[in-house]
């Protein structure tokens, strides 16, 4: 009988071998989204936390108080008076982490891992991710009563929008931040009959846009660079705010700042709190809650989709086929397994010929 593994094969395998590991130590290792260590996290508010890395119930380290208050922030915690606030690790505290991970999506600890720590660091949305007024689905969720802009099975309607006079950004041209807001509407308004539309007066118009420095009036205060970059009221309030002092960028090739934040990602998503969408544990998304620095995501996924549209229907010319093709397509071996980086199609390819020779 002959060996499985002739003499050629065996060459060709140490050849292959060869070539996978110099294109693997040749290639850039991938960097994390997020380190703990970033520099950018210089001029972050919530920078303190990265102290609490590995603490679990029964650590007590200085200004825990504060990272209780970001729990109650978001729902997590119960809001209670900040000088009942212990800087000791204790079983609310470990019950809320709990919460925190298990809604975005992180490993159940109850414990501060680099991970969870990192999450909590990470730049997002000041709306609530959890409330006793809010109606809860598997996915997607809405806000309380699930209010909406028209009833259920009207006909088409047309919103109108517009920007605050004097509250616009120095670093960016009013054109552009035009072009980013349309095009931002209208990713929601190609799966909904919604149509958006500018409005003459700020005064009347449906949705009301503007960028605002710290307190500005509406009992949620913005905090400077990076932590939270923006919110937005359910319908139909339609207020939508941002944070002015963000480095907000509509191109990364030409804004070079590390803590620049695309407008487009989070003008979309702040347009689905307009239209009645809380936050989701999906964390492809668009209606999850955070978005790092320097990272675009605009795409609606099949879980921002199916719950506006559980709200409003679909527009007649939108096909779920081809949402379907693309979110399939993304999470395909190619693109999760290895990426879709240069380095993941290699290592990719790479283990397909090598199963082949040892099959053969």
């Amino acid at each position: 009988m002959l060996p499985f593994f002739s003499y050629n094969n065996q060459f060709s395998l140490s050849l292959l071998l060869l070539l996978f590991f110099s294109l693997f130590f040749s290639l850039p290792p991938s960097v994390p989204a997020r380190s703990l260590s970033d520099p950018f996290t210089e001029n972050d508010p919530w920078r303190g936390f990265a102290r609490f890395v590995d603490a679990g119930r029964g650590s007590h380290v200085s200004g825990m108080s504060e990272l209780k208050k970001y729990f109650q922030r978001f729902g997590y915690l119960e809001p209670v008076p900040a000088s009942n606030l212990t800087d000791s690790f204790d079983a609310g505290l470990e019950s809320a982490v709990e919460a925190y991970q298990k809604k975005l999506g992180l490993a159940v600890t109850g414990r501060l891992d680099p991970d969870t720590v990192s999450q909590i660091m990470s730049p997002r949305c000041g709306v609530s991710d959890v409330s006793r007024t809010m109606h809860v689905t598997r996915h997607y969720m809405y806000f309380y009563g699930k209010p909406r802009w028209n009833p259920v099975g009207s006909a088409p309607i047309t919103l109108t929008y517009a920007f605050a006079p004097g509250h616009s950004i120095g670093n960016l041209p009013k054109s552009d931040v035009a072009s980013a807001f349309e095009r931002a509407f209208s990713r929601w308004s190609s799966v909904i009959p919604v149509t958006f539309k500018p409005a003459q007066d700020y005064s009347t118009a449906d949705v009301r846009i503007g960028f605002y420095r710290g307190d500005h009036g509406d009992g949620d205060p913005f905090d400077g660079v990076l932590g939270i970059l923006g919110h937005a009221f359910s319908p139909r309030n339609g207020r939508l705010h941002l944070d002015g002092a963000e480095t907000w960028a509509v191109d990364f090739g030409s804004e070079k700042s590390r803590t620049a934040v695309d407008l487009e990602s989070v003008a979309t998503h702040e347009i689905g709190h307009v239209l009645g969408l809380a936050h989701s544990p999906v964390k492809e998304a668009v209606m999850y809650p955070s978005l790092s620095p320097r990272t675009r995501k605009v795409d609606l996924k099949v879980d921002d989709v199916e719950g506006v549209q559980a709200l409003y229907g679909s527009n007649p010319d939108f096909k779920f086929s081809s949402l379907l093709e693309s979110d399939t397509s993304s999470s395909s071996c190619w693109a999760v397994g290895f990426g879709r980086s240069w380095h993941g199609r290699a290592i990719y390819w790479i283990v397909v010929v090598l199963g082949l020779v040892m099959w053969i």
